[in-house]
């Protein structure tokens, strides 16, 4: 007897054999059992998920000779029929192959006969996205109201692509993606009926090699078993497939982990004797730090068994933070490998590009942190750019300029006062202050536009000038009242009254810097040598409205 592949062998007989897509299966059984039938079902997804074996299942529960069930005994005649693809009610179409209008016009001639055998005459349409756009118009009368014994299962990879008429007449199944660990419990399952052994790391790269798709993990496994002369292995595996050793790829992270760019290097010079596809390698280091991730936020959750041991060490050795980074730029740089000049050499951008970005420790910051300077800088080189007698445009002119001093911190005497007599107070107390305080929006406002007249213990009193009244109310006053209570962490009392203040009010002393900054920049600029040359030279002139301090 010929050898039958693994992916026909093990093709599921009935709905309880069926791996994953319960949400479509418990539908369609409920159905069968309810005899709540429709006339048309749309069943959609990848390649290899279960449409085609969905559809001659439902096909075999409809025509059972036992009547209809979400059991079929398959045993009967045309049970057997169908699972040996000769039953003459059940009429398999490949609609890639019968595009034209002619071909489905010749299908629905036969509709309107009943069935030769079975109870229903069943339709089963694959690939029903690449009928033409008149064998749709064709179909569409028939699939809104069919005989009574014609039932239609259609099967698609891109629903996007069938007409909203179709769709409309059908009931729709999405059949998803299998997951890995789906797929690797059922290859298990098969290998231990066929008697073969096998490595559960070498199931687990077969099962992502699927990508969703079971019919594409059996392909694999016999592929896998023809390989390995009947037994499957991890190294046969990885051969096979052309991925390379998990312990190169833990050796990068680990080099990462050690921030150790020759070692990087030196790990990317021996993968590149393989000849890997770097993409599939940015992969696999994406998984590995998925896993350490999760190792991390959730200790007691299982792990991949193929990186289980590496993601707890490497959770200990990585922070959170370096994890989620190193994710992101190998993430886009997975995305943008095709756009290197090498694919090596855009790979190792990627690790040297994890390197750059990671932040210093505060003792590594400090060593490579310039030394201060002896004194504060007064002025900058300054660059000007003249405005022409001709119609051009001038550009605005960036002019370094110092910065305002930072205000002392309030003076402990401020703050205790002796014998309750008022402190003195001083305008850069209330800066001070103010800027702790980070208000915002009007009572930001309120406060700036106040000065300290004078502090007695915890009652501090506030002069308003008239012009700025308008900006007191009592909800604002308390804000201002407990947000400073809460940086000097206790209760303290706000006094206000009307008058023009003694004291430069934080207002006024932005203003006032601003002014002076300005002013220098406007100087800098007149005494600059090159604008002087300009000027004599091109009768250039500088626009004061475009120069501007720079911040």
């Amino acid at each position: 007897m010929s050898y039958q592949v693994l992916a026909r062998k093990w093709r599921p007989r009935n709905f309880q054999e069926m791996m994953g897509q319960e949400h479509v299966l418990r539908a369609l059984i409920n159905a069968l059992d309810s005899q709540r039938l429709h006339h048309a079902y749309l069943f959609t997804g990848t390649r290899g998920v279960g449409k085609t074996t969905v559809a001659r299942i439902f096909a075999k529960s409809l025509n059972c000779e036992q009547g209809i069930t979400s059991r079929p005994c398959g045993i009967c005649g045309a049970c057997r029929e169908i699972d040996e693809g000769r039953f003459v009610d059940l009429i398999e179409v490949d609609a890639a192959s019968r595009t034209k209008v002619e071909d489905t016009r010749e299908l629905l001639e036969n509709v309107q006969y009943s069935p030769t055998s079975g109870r229903y005459k069943v339709y089963l349409i694959d690939e029903v996205h690449m009928l033409s756009t008149h064998s749709f118009n064709a179909l569409l009368k028939t699939l809104e109201e069919p005989p009574p014994h014609v039932k239609f299962l259609l099967a698609t990879t891109d629903p996007q692509r069938l007409p909203v008429t179709i769709l409309s007449r059908c009931l729709q199944f999405n059949l998803k993606r299998m997951a890995p660990e789906t797929i690797r419990a059922h290859l298990a399952h098969v290998l231990g009926q066929e008697s073969i052994t096998a490595e559960p790391a070498a199931l687990s790269q077969l099962a992502r090699a699927a990508d969703g798709s079971m019919r594409d993990a059996l392909s694999l496994l016999d592929q896998a078993i023809a390989f390995g002369g009947g037994q499957v292995t991890e190294a046969d595996v990885r051969i096979m497939l052309g991925s390379i050793e998990h312990a190169q790829v833990v050796a990068l992270a680990e080099a990462l982990a050690a921030r150790d760019g020759a070692a990087l290097l030196r790990h990317s010079a021996e993968l590149a004797e393989f000849a890997p596809d770097y993409g599939d390698v940015l992969a696999e280091l994406i998984s590995l730090l998925y896993h350490v991730a999760v190792v991390q936020a959730v200790p007691a959750a299982a792990a991949d068994e193929t990186y289980a041991e590496a993601a707890a060490r490497l959770a200990g050795a990585i922070s959170p933070e370096d994890v989620q980074l190193f994710y992101q730029i190998a993430l886009i740089g997975r995305r943008d490998l095709s756009l290197a000049p090498a694919p090596r050499s855009g790979f190792e951008m990627v690790l040297l590009r994890m390197l750059a970005f990671v932040p210093a420790a505060a003792g590594e910051a400090a060593a490579s942190a310039p030394p201060a300077a002896a004194a504060p800088r007064h002025s900058a080189p300054v660059t000007a750019v003249p405005v022409m007698p001709a119609p051009v445009k001038a550009a605005a002119v960036q002019v370094a300029a110092p910065s305002a001093p930072r205000a002392p911190a309030m003076p402990a005497s401020s703050q205790s006062v002796a014998g309750g007599a008022p402190a003195a107070a001083h305008a850069d107390d209330w800066n001070t202050l103010i800027d702790a305080l980070r208000l915002h929006g009007i009572a930001r406002e309120l406060a700036v536009n106040c000065s300290l007249k004078a502090r007695d213990g915890d009652v501090f009193h506030l002069v308003i000038a008239p012009v700025h009244a308008s900006l007191r109310n009592a909800r604002l006053e308390q804000r201002l009242q407990e947000s400073l209570s809460t940086h000097l962490g206790r209760p303290v009392k706000l006094v206000f009254s009307i008058a023009a203040p003694e004291a430069e009010t934080p207002a006024l002393m932005k203003e006032r810097v601003s002014q002076d900054r300005l002013r220098a920049a406007q100087e800098s600029i007149a005494q600059d040598g090159n604008v002087k040359t300009l000027q004599e030279m091109f009768e250039a002139r500088v626009v004061p409205e475009s120069v501007q301090p720079v911040d």
